[in-house]
């Protein structure tokens, strides 16, 4: 492997060695920080030189934000990079960070799905934003979600807007967020005192480290410790173009590949082969730039304007989201559903039966019928096993409600509708026989 395609490959610390798999945590992450630092190409986990250095130079900043050692992310990374040099000259372009922690984080600058593996910011040296890259809407596979073109493809765009600044400053205003419900991760309650603004590398780094998906959990813990319900807009957050039936093709910026037939994607008015150019007044320059519009509209909905490209010509298009828009989206892929399985169901993984279980087990259409997937073993994660509940019962009845017909639902009627502390009864099928079992919502 030359010296540029390990580059590129030292960012998102690919494992290039059969013997990096039988590291610790530990010398994963101290050694993904000596080789970056070594080859001298990335800043590692330093923004505030990241940024002098954009000052100086007048160079856009580019940051990966990257959680090291996920092994998901490491095989995510091996397909997509897959010893391909065709980016290196585009980042050479810009000031490029590798950021590895999320202490001390400015949140109210670095808003995006906590839940992915690894995300992308391009800014400008004064914190306007161009753009995000990043997606995903599985647990392993993201093929369908990002790829080398598609980087390459956002990558030139946000070159393309860092040359016409600040004339094109009103359609960047958007791509930055209100403030969070706090300014650091560290100082959310269930994060403070645990985690400090910085790695610490003279002791156990990995104990010292905030992963990206704990900011969510945070997030949801501070609601349920106030005794609120969950906000759709935190429980499913940044939602996927495919939950409106809109569907993208990764290896552009943002072409649609598809439309699901009776889906909002189609009833707005996209076509395949459209292009979409701004969302909201907002450039796009990747899917994950339609996901921050996503995000800011809220669960009872509204309407988006967007501008397309069709046949060479501009086309606008208006996109109405209905009430309850956001509960399309799958929440099962996500790291945060292990803290909602937790708090809400015992533990237990819940995954809809399909269309011919459904039939042999005489289910009505919209009939709840979620079986039991896997039950956990331990600590909050055993409720579900202490209350009774088997691999494969069908949760056919949630606090007397029949009509939840995914996980996600489960979870927005019961954290929404329950507190801490608060029992209801499940009906599970177990063969022929309809089970009452008892759960209680946890901390």
């Amino acid at each position: 492997m030359n010296c540029r395609i390990w580059t590129f490959v030292a960012w998102v610390g690919l494992a290039v060695s059969t013997n990096l798999w039988a590291q610790t945590r530990e010398e994963k992450i101290r050694g993904d920080k000596q080789k970056v630092e070594a080859e001298g190409f990335w800043i590692y986990n330093d923004l505030a030189t990241a940024f002098a250095e954009g000052k100086r130079t007048g160079k856009p900043i580019l940051v990966v934000l990257r959680c090291i050692p996920c092994e998901e992310c490491v095989k995510l990374d091996d397909d997509l990079l897959d010893q391909d040099e065709s980016v290196r000259p585009l980042l050479e372009q810009f000031v490029c960070v590798r950021q590895v922690s999320t202490n001390g984080l400015d949140l109210s600058l670095f808003q995006f799905d906590t839940d992915q593996s690894w995300a992308m910011f391009l800014l400008n040296a004064d914190g306007t934003i161009y753009g995000r890259f990043g997606t995903r809407s599985h647990s392993t596979q993201w093929d369908g979600d990002v790829s080398l073109a598609g980087l390459a493809e956002t990558l030139r765009g946000a070159l393309e807007l860092h040359r016409n600044y600040p004339n094109n400053v009103s359609r960047l205003v958007g791509k930055r967020g209100p403030a969070l419900e706090f300014g650091a991760p560290e100082e959310y309650p269930s994060l403070s005192g645990r985690f400090t603004n910085s790695l610490d590398y003279s002791g156990r780094v990995v104990d010292s480290c905030i992963h990206c998906h704990q900011i969510g959990d945070a997030q949801r813990e501070l609601y349920l410790a106030r005794g609120k319900p969950i906000p759709e807009e935190v429980l499913f957050p940044y939602p996927h173009p495919k939950s409106i039936g809109l569907i993208l093709d990764s290896k552009t910026r943002s072409k649609v590949q598809r439309v699901e037939k009776g889906s909002i994607a189609e009833r707005g008015g996209f076509l395949p082969g459209d292009s979409i150019e701004t969302m909201a007044g907002q450039g796009i320059l990747s899917m994950a730039d339609i996901q921050w519009v996503l995000h800011g509209v809220p669960a009872s909905g509204g309407q988006v304007p967007v501008e397309v490209q069709r046949d060479g010509g501009a086309e606008r298009l208006t996109l109405e989201l209905p009430t309850e828009w956001r509960r399309g989206g799958d929440l099962s892929w996500r790291a945060s559903s292990w803290g909602l399985r937790r708090i809400a169901t015992g533990g237990l993984v819940l995954k809809p039966l399909d269309a011919n279980a459904r039939r042999a087990g005489e289910f009505a259409e919209q009939q709840m019928a979620l079986r039991v997937d896997y039950v956990g073993e331990y600590g909050a994660h055993a409720a579900g096993k202490q209350a009774g509940f088997q691999q494969h019962d069908i949760l056919i009845e949630v606090d007397g409600q029949r009509s939840l017909m995914t996980e996600g639902a489960v979870f927005h009627y019961l954290t929404t509708n329950k507190k801490v502390g608060d029992q209801f009864v499940v009906v599970v099928r177990r063969g022929r026989e309809d089970l009452r079992l008892t759960l209680p919502i946890q901390e």
